[in-house]
């Protein structure tokens, strides 16, 4: 018996450019009707952007505090970090919330 070329020495024959497109596009047409945001999700963004204003405002606060009991003045380094921290942590926010609807979108 002779082996089809496709099958001897284990070489397969290469899928066409277009059937190798077809199936991308089928695949990812798939994975976006499938993917479907529940509550959970919408929780967790909640959670994200929490997080992501919380945790730079808190070091903004700490590092102000250290500030102001080392270098003591006029200007309250707290408050000047604490507004730093919360612009970062807006920031922060907005970049994950703008990354998220753009995978939607």
């Amino acid at each position: 018996m002779a082996d089809s070329p496709g099958d001897s020495k284990g070489f397969k024959p290469k899928p066409s450019l277009d059937n190798t497109i077809g199936q991308r596009a089928e695949r990812k047409r798939r994975a976006q009707e499938q993917r479907k945001h529940t509550a959970w999700f919408g929780l967790g963004m909640f959670g994200l952007v929490g997080w992501s204003v919380a945790i730079p405002t808190l070091i903004g606060i700490a590092l102000g505090v250290w500030l102001d009991s080392h270098f003591p003045g006029k200007p309250s380094w707290t408050l000047t970090f604490l507004v730093i921290g919360v612009a970062l942590g807006c920031l922060n926010a907005w970049f994950w919330v703008k990354q998220e609807s753009q995978r939607d979108g």
